[in-house]
Order: C-alpha cells, then structure tokens, then sequence
C-alpha cells in the first residue's frame, strides 16, 4: 500500500541509490551498451556509477528478479543469451505492442513530442553519413528514436509493458546496428524511422504503425539471419 500524509495524498520517495541504480543499469540494457553473454562485475558497474557494492547488488536483484539479468551462485551477474525461439516472440510481441504505441503517438502528439522525435530522428540519420562508424552511438539513439515515439503515445501503461520487453531485447539489437557501418547506411532502419516521424506528424496512425512495425521486423530478420541466437 502506498504511504499517504496527513492529507490523505501519497508521500514523496526519494530514489534510493539502489533505485538509481536500477535506473541506470536498465538504460544500460535497453540501448544496447552490453551483448547476450556479457558478464558484468558488480564492482566495476559500483566503480563506473561511483557507489558502493551494495545498492548495485540490490538494483541487479531486481533485474534478475525481472528476467533481464543471470545472476550465478557466486553473485555473478551476465545478460541472458536469447534463443530464437523465445526471440521470434518477443518479436512478435514487440511489433503488436509498439506498433500500436506509434498509432497513439500519431493521434495524440504534442508539439514538444514531435520535437523529441524528430531530434532523434535527425541525429539517427546523421550516424548513418557519419563514416565514423560509431554504432554504440547507433544503438544508443535508435531506443532514445523508438521511446520518443512510445512516450508520445500518453499511456503510462503502454511504456510499462514496452520497457520490459527492451530490457530483454536490448542487448540483441546490439547483434543488429553493431554488425557493421554497412547495416546503418544500407539497412531500412532510417527509412523506417523518416516514415515513422512522416506519419506521426501527418497524424496517420496506420501509417506510423506499419513503419514501427517494419523496423523492429526487418531488425529481427537480419539478426535472426546472422546465426547469433542460441539454439
């Protein structure tokens, strides 16, 4: 039950640093910054948030809990290896759920929303001229580009259900846009994303919804293609 005052409204929480970490660490997994497989150390993640062992313990608990983490007897922590079969669903979940969020987005975005989404967009596109190749940078902006879209939506309900899913998903995707300069410039990820913003600002719904659909869609085909999933 949810404390109330005096006034009978809920009291404030501050975040506690486990609940900043927990927030962090779910940044880190949802734009794709560790892979399937990866081991992470609960020192360094303490090292590199600049806090104590302990709360990093409690934040990766709770992802654990979720299913976005393996932890081991030894208090080791890793992202899942993802089968293809659990893959496929998820996908299939992702392209329903999402693809209904832009739909939202298309008939209830602000103009501050359209802003979001078109920064994004535009900063996506650029990576792809950018012959620097950093794809960290690529991950990193595509789940920044796709949580514009859903936060435009207005359902706190629907960024409930669609954050979990990027926390399992994430670390994929990094088997997608870090495969190689080449699938960010000739992949259909920017133009995915250009029909997305066109339709959303046209206030087409359907339309938004086939160009989010087409994204997470043709993303899975290419990592699905490369082998990389676990049997």
């Amino acid at each position: 039950m949810e404390p109330t005052s005096a006034l009978g409204g809920p009291i404030a929480r501050e975040p506690t640093l486990g609940d900043q970490a927990h927030d962090r660490l779910c940044a880190l997994l949802m734009a794709g910054q560790v892979a399937p497989g990866d081991r992470l150390s609960l020192r360094d993640l303490a090292a590199r948030l600049g806090i104590s062992v302990m709360p990093v313990r409690e934040a990766v608990a709770r992802l654990a809990a979720s299913g976005a983490l393996d932890v081991s007897a030894k208090r080791a922590a890793s992202v899942p290896l993802m089968g293809l079969a659990r893959f496929r669903d998820i996908t299939k979940v992702r392209i329903e759920v999402e693809g209904f969020a832009a739909a939202e987005a298309a008939r209830n975005r602000s103009t501050d929303d359209l802003q979001r989404i078109g920064a994004a967009e535009a900063a996506f596109r650029a990576l792809r001229d950018d012959r620097s190749g950093d794809m960290a940078r690529a991950v990193q902006i595509n789940q920044e580009f796709h949580f514009a879209v859903y936060a435009a939506a207005g359902s706190p309900t629907l960024t409930e259900l669609i954050t979990p899913l990027w926390l399992r998903v994430g670390p994929v995707l990094n088997l997608d846009l870090r495969a190689s300069p080449e699938r960010l410039q000739k992949g259909q990820a920017v133009a995915c994303h250009a029909a997305a913003l066109a339709a959303i600002r046209a206030g087409d719904a359907e339309g938004a919804r086939a160009a989010i659909a087409r994204d997470i869609a043709s993303a899975a085909e290419f990592i699905i293609a490369r082998g990389c999933l676990a049997p």
